[in-house]
Parts: C-alpha cells; sequence; structure tokens
C-alpha cells in the first residue's frame, strides 16, 4: 500500500497548526529532529516506539509493548523503517488522522530544485557524484535524505536557487506522494524482500520517485530491464545511460571514456574510483547535472574524488596485500559489482543477515572472482551450500566474528593478494548497520 496524497492541502500550507497534537511513531535521525523542533516551537508531541525505553523528557512517549495503543494525535509522522499499512495507522487514517513522513513534508515545501536518486545498487555514490558535480560548478547545494542531514529542519538554508540532492530508499519512497524535479533511478534488483511483500511491491515503491512529476526529467539505466520495463510510464522527459550501446540522446560509456549528448565528457583514464558499476554511477550523475553543471567540474570530480565509505574503500595495504572495505554490499548484485572491479581472484569475506534474496548467483560469481571465501553471520551457511552443491574450486573458510574472519583472510593472503569485505547480506544479524560492520572490519585490518 502506498500512502495515499492529501490532495487538499496546497503546498505553503502547513497540514498542522497550532494546537494540533503531533505524534512520532519510530524514533531516529529522520522523527527526532522534527520532533524536537516542532516541541521547541510549542506543538504538543508524542513519541511512540516498539523498543522498550526511559521516557524522554518533554514528550508523552509510548515504548514498548502497546506502543501502538490508544492514537489521539492529529498528525503523525512515520519513521522509513515503519510500513504505512500497519493496522493501528490504517485505523487512525480513517480516523481523520493526517499521515506523513519527514520526507513527504520536504518534497511538499522545499523551495529550490530536488535531485532525487534511488536504486538498488549504487545510489549513494551517484548521489554523492551529483552533489560533488554541483558543487565543484558553483552551485548551491544540500544534501540529505537517506545520507546527509535531515531536510524537513534544515529548509529554512535553502531559497529558490538551492538545489537540494536526496537519496531515497524504497522505505521512504513507499510514504510520498510529492515528487523531485529530476529523479534518478540506477537499476532495480531484487532487495529488501524481508520487509516488501515481494518484488512487484518494491517496484512500485521505487517508481513513486517519478509517479506525481508534473515536469522535469527522469534519468534510467537503459541496460536494465526492470526499468526499461516502466518506462512508458513516465510522462516527463526521460534521459537513458548505458555501458553497452551508443546513445547519441543520451549517457554512454565504453573503454575509453564517457559520452554524453554525442559528445566526450571524460577518459576512462581520468576517473579515479576502480569499477564498471562507477562508469554506470558517473553517466547517471552526468545525466543528471546535464545543464546545472560545466564539464570542466566534471573532470575535476572525476581525478580527484576517492570514493564513498564503505564502497570499495581502501583500508590499508600490508605485506603486499590490499584490504578493501565494501560493506555497503548487502546484496549479490552489489557484490558482483565490486569482485568484478579486480581484474584477478580475490578473497572475499561474506555472509549476514538473511533478506531473503536469492543468493545462488553467488556460486558461479565467486568461482569466477574468489580465490578463496570466508563466510560468516547467517547467511554463511547458506552460501556455503551454495558454493559446495555448484563445484567451488577455491579455499572455503567459516567465522564467527569480523575478527576472526580478518585472521582468516590474513593466513589465506600472499603478497599481490586483494582481501574485500562484500558480505552480499545485510549486517543486522551481527551489528546495527552496514557502518557499524565496516567500521569493525577495517578495526580489525589496522590491528594485523
Amino acid at each position: 500500500m502506498i500512502l495515499e496524497c492529501e490532495l487538499r492541502l496546497q503546498k505553503d500550507e502547513l497540514p498542522f497548526e497550532k494546537g494540533k497534537r503531533i505524534g512520532f511513531i519510530g524514533l531516529g535521525r529522520s522523527n527526532m529532529p522534527v520532533a524536537q523542533l516542532l516541541r521547541s516551537q510549542g506543538f504538543d508531541v508524542s513519541l511512540r516506539d516498539k523498543k522498550a525505553m526511559p521516557p524522554i523528557e518533554g514528550f508523552e512517549c509510548f515504548f514498548g509493548d502497546g506502543y501502538l495503543e490508544n492514537i489521539y494525535e492529529d498528525v503523525l509522522f512515520l519513521a522509513p523503517v515503519l510500513r504505512p499499512d500497519i493496522p493501528e495507522v490504517l485505523a487512525a487514517r480513517e480516523r481523520g488522522v493526517y499521515v506523513t513522513t519527514e520526507i513527504n513534508e520536504y518534497l511538499r515545501r522545499r523551495k529550490g530544485k530536488v535531485i532525487a536518486i534511488t536504486g538498488s545498487d549504487g545510489k549513494t555514490t551517484t548521489t554523492t557524484l551529483i552533489n560533488e558535480i554541483l558543487k565543484a560548478s558553483g552551485v548551491k547545494t544540500i544534501l540529505g535524505g537517506n545520507i546527509g542531514i535531515n531536510l524537513l529542519t534544515h529548509i529554512y538554508e535553502e531559497d529558490e536557487d538551492t538545489v537540494t540532492v536526496c537519496e531515497l530508499s524504497s522505505f521512504q519512497l513507499m510514504k510520498i506522494c510529492h515528487s523531485p524535479d529530476v529523479a534518478v533511478i540506477t537499476n532495480i534488483s531484487p532487495n529488501h524482500l524481508d520487509w516488501h511483500k515481494d518484488m512487484a511491491e518494491y517496484i512500485e515503491a521505487k517508481k513513486n520517485i517519478f509517479k506525481f512529476m508534473q515536469s522535469g526529467k527522469v534519468v534510467l539505466c537503459g541496460d536494465d530491464a526492470t526499468s526499461n520495463g516502466f518506462a512508458d510510464e513516465i510522462k516527463v522527459s526521460k534521459v537513458f545511460t548505458s555501458g553497452t550501446r551508443v546513445l547519441n540522446d543520451g549517457v554512454y560509456f565504453d573503454s575509453e571514456g564517457i559520452y554524453a549528448f554525442g559528445k566526450k565528457i571524460l577518459d576512462d583514464s581520468d576517473i579515479l574510483i576502480p569499477g564498471r558499476h562507477n562508469r554506470y554511477n558517473y553517466a547517471a550523475a552526468i545525466a543528471a547535472t546535464w545543464g546545472l553543471a560545466d564539464e570542466e567540474a566534471i573532470r575535476r570530480v572525476a581525478r580527484t574524488f576517492p570514493g564513498v565509505k564503505h564502497r570499495i574503500q581502501l583500508v590499508r595495504e600490508k605485506d603486499g596485500v590490499r584490504w578493501y572495505n565494501s560493506s555497503i554490499d548487502s546484496s549479490p548484485t552489489r557484490t558482483a559489482a565490486a569482485l568484478n572491479s579486480f581484474a584477478q581472484k580475490v578473497i572475499v569475506i561474506a555472509g549476514g543477515y538473511d533478506k531473503h534474496i536469492p543468493l545462488e548467483p553467488l556460486g558461479e560469481l565467486f568461482e569466477r572472482k574468489t580465490k578463496a571465501a570466508i563466510l560468516m553471520g547467517v547467511t554463511g551457511k547458506k552460501i556455503n551450500e551454495i558454493l559446495h552443491d555448484t563445484g567451488y574450486t577455491g579455499k572455503i573458510e567459516t567465522a564467527s566474528s569480523m575478527q576472526e574472519a580478518v585472521e582468516i583472510a590474513h593466513s589465506l593472503a600472499r603478497e599481490g593478494d586483494t582481501v574485500i569485505l562484500s558480505p552480499a547480506a545485510a549486517s543486522f544479524d551481527m551489528f546495527k548497520d552496514f557502518e557499524e560492520r565496516g567500521e569493525k572490519f577495517v578495526e580489525c585490518v589496522n590491528g594485523l
């Protein structure tokens, strides 16, 4: 179920006024800054969260079991991780409660242009590249959404000349009914199927990024079958990117460089970060900023941008062995992109929380791109079975902790080898998030 738009509200109207009671379901960096701001402005604010915790001073709190009982508020802000079809929330909507999110409210009342980016792979790197290219071109930017600042609480910092660069997850998109000026979909492959009901719902959530657009443009990967499957539904201008064919009216790349609308923009040697997937990211970023950025700024960024933390991040070189942290790789497709960035076979540390994404593609991938696999976490056993079933010829080891995994990799690696943390799974079985997982890997590697 997608959150329905409250069409009776005009863009410059608040969905609540003084005297309205405002509730926030789910604490975190999307909800808490907004809750604190509204409380400071004199609103009656309540907090609700499934996690049992002590009350927070200044708020009416409903924590632990029964946190959704007796919803009395006039306005409800949902955290990204909450589904919009929770029975108690649906019942509140039927009673006339206005249900919204930080991102939805920001998109409704923002002042400048918004470039929003989503996708199963590459959205954070693409988002960061867009922001860096615009900044290098002298454009005033704000970075927010799934990364960066809380956009709604910083809306007063922008003006009509501001370009907000906003990464949006399927969780966030599922609950919006307002649109950006430029939408970018990097690709769509199975992900978050532990949260979404099925792949169809996941795709529908992603499509929300352009569903309400009346003008602007949408950037799509022309090599992604899923995205191309719904291209005809897009009513505004479309720009395609490709790494397999020439696009005179889009952005494409080959082994020599990247070309935009019939003109070569970058030599491949200009691009500092490795990997074919990063050429796709650059192509999308160039398409999104075309008309706003200057070409020399694009080249300056390409020659100096070192990549985003936890995304094929070079941690150190020790005894001739290079260690890379790619903790963000929470799906087989992300792991494939990471491993394919290297010419030689690597030693991979993989496994983690089970998102119920098919892991079978890892059998062929690991045989082709790895010399050893060190498996950990909930999905480690599944990957182990897949590798045995497919006749994997490399070495298979198991580990119960990141420290043990790094020590095993260290014992296996020889001069000239590459070791990479590329889990192909989420982190929630052992860590708070992929950042904590990556930082632990970095700590263990630096401690060798």
